[in-house]
């Protein structure tokens, strides 16, 4: 009988974003919801830093926005772009400095029969979670989800480990859409059908950027 997945701790994602992101690749994000349980094996994600990124949206400092990013580590910060959109972010270092990975795309793992009504315009289950927004869309997240301790036992939304991952099975890259610091290689993911299409970004303002955390 396969061992029940624990929970990722906030020591463990207490790091440098960088770090955070590579733990992340494989683990899985498993949320509750009225109509189901949803389950996403992580395979595609971005590291954000604060002061030193550009890219960021804590570059310019702390607001009531952004202040999840600040942490405690394990935290869910949750922000709404374009008017339509929700991006997930797993907020990473220590309290008080800003660090977050965004979750860039996963494989459906559990409910996908719930996932694949609540994306019923995917092509193929390798779609519902491809991408960012697609991806909340499936686990049924939104902005009453910002803050949510993703470490906590009692959670609505937990993160759990996943099998361990080949470092050498880790692909990096350029971040998708920012227009300001466009070749950090700070995008990390694995090899799967569901990592996202990478588009190089050309807008200038970062609050509406889907890639920037």
């Amino acid at each position: 009988m396969p061992a029940t997945p624990r929970q990722l701790t906030e020591q463990e994602l207490a790091v440098d974003p960088v770090d955070a992101a590579r733990l992340l690749l494989g683990a899985v994000v498993e949320a509750d919801g009225p109509d189901g349980v949803v389950g996403v094996r992580v395979v595609e994600v971005e590291a954000y830093r604060g002061g030193d990124d550009p890219a960021s949206h804590c570059y310019r400092g702390r607001t009531p926005r952004n202040d999840v990013m600040f942490g405690p580590a394990g935290r869910l910060y949750v922000y709404f772009v374009y008017g339509m959109h929700f991006c997930a972010n797993v907020v990473s270092l220590t309290d008080g400095v800003p660090g977050a990975v965004l979750l860039r795309a996963g494989e459906v793992v559990t409910g996908v029969e719930l996932a694949r009504a609540r994306r019923p315009a995917a092509r193929s289950d390798a779609e519902l979670a491809k991408g960012p927004a697609r991806l909340t869309g499936v686990l049924g997240l939104d902005r009453g989800h910002n803050g949510v301790d993703l470490t906590s036992p009692d959670s609505s939304v937990r993160l759990l480990a996943g099998a361990p991952v080949d470092p050498a099975a880790i692909r990096t890259g350029p971040r998708v859409g920012v227009a300001v610091a466009v070749d950090v290689p700070w995008r990390f993911w694995l090899d799967s059908p569901a990592v996202s299409t990478y588009r190089r970004g050309t807008r200038r303002t970062r609050s509406t950027l889907p890639g920037g955390a």
